[in-house]
């Protein structure tokens, strides 16, 4: 099927192909103005979490790009598991993937030249979790900087639709980068509240409750839903409310969310530590062992394990 050995294989518009076979237009809308939605999920010891949910997620973005794709939810379930399942074997011992769903527009008409494949670009792909960079910030904790660039604000586009033009959240990497290599950027919006990182949900943690900011102005993480979740269970307090550098500054913990990371905890924020000085913090703990309950995983260890 393939001339490289140990390709792995993806989906691409109705057909389980090669990665190399994945041959997007270079007049594809989404190469050329960032005109698509996406997803992301993990898999946890070789399983998928929560993919529903993801699939959902996704759908709402499409229907609010006005995207319409001929997989049904239901079938890109379906088509998500048949990647995982033919990709598994290449796996290394240890490791997990992380799972897209892309999908754009699709190509542009040429002036009036017949197009010779109209509709939407679907990709479904996997790629390996990159345990080893990250295993240290489960043992030191996460850098945060706060960039200078602003999450697009809903007057401009909405923050709840997971889409391809990240261009935002791309500048304030490379300018947190370009100042430490090690830090993560966080965001703010337009009013000046804390908002996201460049792909987590950002938490506080403040006299034993949690804070996080409201879901009008950010994407609704399906992990984000999953730590209120667990906060429940937990008899956890959780505030969704708008936050700023003072309460960041100022908090007696801060952790981040996200598909592939579950929880990690944050050492400082703009060099600034939170009041708690363990890493992680004690409601944070909590939470991350209720994290791995649900799981039935333990995604810290397996995080660890890849220490140098």
């Amino acid at each position: 099927m393939t001339d490289r050995p140990n390709e792995r294989i993806s989906y691409f518009n109705g057909e389980y192909v090669p990665e190399s076979h994945v041959v997007v237009p270079f007049r594809d809308r989404g190469f050329r103005w960032g005109d698509g939605a996406f997803d992301t999920e993990r898999t946890v010891n070789g399983k998928l979490f929560r993919l529903k949910e993801h699939i959902d997620r996704l759908y709402r973005s499409l229907r609010y790009l006005k995207i319409e794709v001929n997989e049904t939810p239901e079938e890109m379930v379906a088509i998500t598991e048949e990647v995982v399942k033919r990709n598994l074997s290449l796996l290394p011992e240890g490791e997990d993937y992380w799972v897209f769903q892309n999908v754009s527009r699709g190509a542009d008409w040429v002036g009036d030249e017949p197009n010779l494949r109209r509709g939407p670009t679907v990709i479904v792909h996997v790629q390996p979790i990159p345990f080893r960079s990250r295993a240290k910030l489960y043992r030191e904790g996460i850098e945060l900087m706060i960039a200078p660039f602003r999450r697009t604000p809903p007057e401009s586009q909405s923050p709840r639709a997971k889409l391809t033009n990240y261009i935002n959240v791309t500048l304030a990497d490379m300018h947190v980068k370009a100042q430490n290599p090690d830090a993560w950027a966080g965001l703010l919006d337009i009013n000046g509240n804390l908002n996201e990182g460049t792909g987590q949900n950002l938490w506080l943690v403040r006299d034993g409750e949690l804070y996080t900011p409201r879901r009008e102005m950010i994407l609704e993480g399906v992990s984000r839903d999953t730590v209120i979740d667990i906060a429940a269970d937990l008899g956890i307090t959780v505030h969704e409310t708008d936050l700023d550098l003072f309460d960041s500054y100022t908090a007696d913990e801060i952790f981040l969310s996200s598909t592939s990371l579950c929880i990690c905890p944050v050492r400082s924020i703009d060099s600034r530590r939170p009041a708690q000085e363990g890493i992680p913090g004690p409601v944070t703990r909590r939470l991350m062992d209720g994290y791995k309950t649900l799981l039935g995983y333990d995604f810290e260890q397996q995080y660890l394990q890849f220490l140098d």
